[in-house]
């Protein structure tokens, strides 16, 4: 009941703003819409005012609420209902403020939200029948979507299941088969989830949250308790992904919670609604730690406190929680067979061209978490850094390696166990080559014209010469002291390279050989350097200065972080030691 009783408070403060942002002027295109702080407009997308709709209809028919059944809030929620119409689009769509006008997969986060609105209204209209108008209002606000999500479609993996969740709620509402038979068209593109619980988008901050939560409903409104499936892995491993304090890894994340601090918060819902329809202590154990980290009510589809109005059944443990694990060493996607699947890729027919979006094909790959104590610790694949440490207080966000070659980050392609499971070695094998000239007979007819556009040319056809290889061996280990990295290559014609560690701004630095350049990086070119942050600190040893550029092409700095630098040549083999504070 604490988190119950947090959500009531945090619900009712948002209500509040929500109805001084309110726009109330009847001479405004926007009036009734809630203003967003962040550009001063009012929107119908799932942040916006149909967010707001959700927080007041739980003050109006909660008991526990300082605004229950309070009539001047029901005419602010009539009034955002009536701007929802009128922003709504002759098609059924929603237009969110970011991009995607028109857009099916946004109206269908929307669909998803004020359905369950909708149904929590009329669960209570008996008490208090002064919400039927509104809930007739938000019912006509979903029976125009009907056309739009029969049709409409998609640019992200997750995109699918949110408009499967969404088909579901106006199934259950209007009946009609063919909502059923176009969620099902989505489905039979088949799950998009490994074994060990990971999603195409890799986006432990945000869009897994997104996929587990909307699969629910899903399940639940077509009847189609197969769906959970995939959510229990995820679920399962994100008990791995976690700092200790709560945070959740975002070190190799595909989409925009990349290196960004996120909690759990997302996940509390569909982890409640989990543990207690299986009854499993772990789930119950992460909803517990996501309770305790929410700071809002939650977001559409996903608002924590509608859900346990929805679900009363959920106020109470289902279940004794146990312990998250907190001592392990664990790979996540080790025996998934990501490079089967690669092969099969130029088989798809697509060329590797997918507009507006992603093809992700870093899905699945292989990733280690290290926890012991305060010590937390990633090696990644397939991301512009392959390893991360939270020590204490101090945060080293990532180690990089950077390459002239390709040029840019150097992503390491595989992993394997090594020192009985206590380390990895990481390889990659970069190509790179020049291009012949096409042959006569696959020349276009502009080729013998006055003006011969390069962009005509089937540029796909041409042959490939002087192809040059890369071949990069990172080992990172865990030792008595902390850990060592190794990174190699053979190749003997000097080439830029650079080996970055980030750490976080609260870390003090000292070291014998630090200068720091123009560009906000430091060069780090010998002995030890030492990051302090309170009582926690980690001390390297090995750096070293084999040329002077401050950057590479394709790289940056990242912004909210200090970066230490040791420039390395071809070939090299540099071992960097990391010792903690214990």
């Amino acid at each position: 009941m604490e988190i119950y009783d947090k959500l009531v408070t945090l619900n009712d403060e948002f209500a509040q703003t929500a109805m001084e942002r309110q726009i109330l002027d009847p001479d405004s295109r926007f009036y009734g819409g809630v203003i967003d702080p962040a550009n001063g407009i009012a929107w119908p997308s799932h942040g916006g005012t149909p967010l707001d709709m959700a927080m007041w209809a739980c003050a109006l028919v909660n008991e526990d609420s300082r605004f229950y059944h309070e009539d001047a809030l029901l005419q602010r929620l009539e009034l955002a209902a009536q701007f929802m119409l009128r922003s709504q689009h002759a098609d059924g769509s929603i237009s969110p403020p970011w991009t995607n006008l028109h857009s099916p997969p946004d109206t269908a986060f929307v669909v998803s939200g004020l359905a369950q609105v909708y149904e929590l209204l009329c669960a209570h209209a008996a008490r208090y029948p002064r919400v039927c108008k509104v809930a007739e209002d938000i019912r006509l606000f979903l029976e125009r979507t009907v056309p739009l999500l029969l049709t409409g479609g998609c640019h992200t993996p997750n995109h699918r299941w949110v408009l499967c969740s969404a088909l579901g709620f106006l199934y259950k509402l209007t009946g009609q088969p063919e909502l059923k038979e176009r969620a099902e068209a989505w489905l039979a593109e088949g799950i998009d989830c490994t074994p060990d619980g990971e999603w195409t988008e890799r986006s432990n901050g945000i869009y897994n949250a997104v996929s587990d939560i909307v699969l629910i409903w899903a399940a639940e409104q077509l009847e189609l308790p197969g769906l959970l499936v995939p959510v229990r892995r995820n679920l399962r491993m994100m008990a791995y992904l976690i700092h200790p304090g709560g945070e959740v890894v975002t070190d190799y994340s595909g989409r925009q919670d990349f290196g960004h601090p996120f909690d759990l918060s997302g996940y509390f819902l569909a982890a409640k609604w989990l543990a207690n329809r299986d009854k499993n202590p772990l789930f119950e154990a992460i909803a517990e730690l996501a309770g305790r980290s929410l700071r809002h009510p939650g977001g559409l589809p996903n608002h924590a406190l509608l859900g346990l109005l929805r679900y009363p059944e959920l106020l109470q443990p289902a279940v004794p929680l146990v312990p998250l694990p907190e001592n392990y060493r664990v790979v996540l996607n080790g025996g998934f067979p990501r490079e089967r699947y690669l092969s099969g890729m130029e088989k798809a027919g697509h060329h590797e061209r997918i507009y507006h979006s992603k093809l992700h094909p870093d899905f699945g790959a292989p990733i280690a978490r290290h926890r012991r104590g305060a010590m937390s610790a990633t090696v990644m694949t397939e991301s512009n850094s392959f390893f991360a440490l939270r020590h204490g207080q101090v945060r080293l966000l990532g180690v990089q390696l950077a390459s002239a070659f390709a040029p840019g980050y150097v992503k390491l392609q595989k992993l394997e166990q090594i020192h009985q499971g206590q380390g990895y070695r990481l390889t990659a094998t970069e190509r790179k080559g020049y291009y012949a000239p096409v042959a006569k007979e696959l020349l276009p007819a502009t080729a013998k014209g006055p003006v011969s556009p390069w962009y005509l040319l089937p540029h796909h056809r041409r042959e490939v010469t002087h192809e040059q290889q890369q071949h990069v061996e990172v080992e990172v280990h865990e030792t008595a002291e902390g850990w060592r990295i190794r990174v190699q290559c053979a190749r003997e014609e000097p080439i830029l390279t650079q080996l970055s560690f980030l750490f976080g701004l609260e870390s003090e630095m000292a070291g014998e050989a630090v200068e720091q350049a123009e560009s906000g990086i430091f060069f780090w070119k010998q002995g030890k350097v030492r990051l302090t942050s309170g009582e926690d600190w980690i001390e390297l040893n090995g750096g070293g200065m084999e040329h002077q550029a401050e950057g590479l092409n394709n790289t940056g700095v990242p912004a909210g972080c200090r970066v230490l630098v040791v420039n390395l040549l071809t070939p090299y083999d540099r071992t960097i030691d990391l010792k903690l504070s214990y």
